[in-house]
């Protein structure tokens, strides 16, 4: 009975060592007060950033084109693309909730389409799920667009600038 008393007092003031030595847990902004300057996707893992200057501020699933591999080469291979690009504008009546365009195809995606005589696609956009249920985020499903939930659109509108393009960098 001693031994258990000794051992509990031992465990709660290791941890409140612990707690002095590693200090309170960082604050994290509430979805309203998120704001970032730029995006990073990484289309391996699935996974967004939001960033503020150069520090990721929060990480999103999300879900690819439903031929998610390699970058997207021509209209209707449903890949997402990858490389530099920009969000320039947004769509607050999406069928998808909202949506915010990436600037797909630019020059370099323009020309090496017309060199293979094909058609680059276009319309590629950042957006909510719509009357879909959130679930579908677990699949890759977009025609090459990168989908997150409603309220995740909702806090991505909230927190990136609408005066000035967002630049994104797409890596595989």
């Amino acid at each position: 009975m001693a031994f258990k008393r000794i051992v509990t007092a031992l465990s709660i003031l290791l941890l409140a060592v612990a707690c002095q030595i590693v200090g309170p847990a960082p604050e994290v902004p509430s979805a309203a007060a998120l704001k970032g300057d730029a995006l990073e996707v990484r289309k391996a893992t699935r996974e967004m950033d939001l960033i503020d200057q150069g520090r990721v501020v929060k990480t999103y699933r999300i879900a690819l084109g439903a031929n998610p591999i390699g970058h997207k080469q021509r209209a209707g291979d449903q890949r997402t693309p990858e490389g530099f690009y920009a969000i320039d504008y947004r769509n607050p009546r999406s069928q998808f909730h909202k949506s915010m365009h990436i600037s797909y195809p630019n020059a370099a995606d323009r020309s090496s389409a017309e060199h293979r005589g094909e058609n680059p696609g276009g319309t590629i956009m950042i957006h909510g799920t719509g009357k879909l249920p959130a679930s579908v985020r677990e699949n890759d499903w977009t025609d090459g667009c990168i989908a997150v939930t409603n309220p995740e659109i909702d806090e991505l509108w909230a927190a990136l600038p609408k005066d000035r393009p967002v630049p994104i960098l797409i890596r595989p």
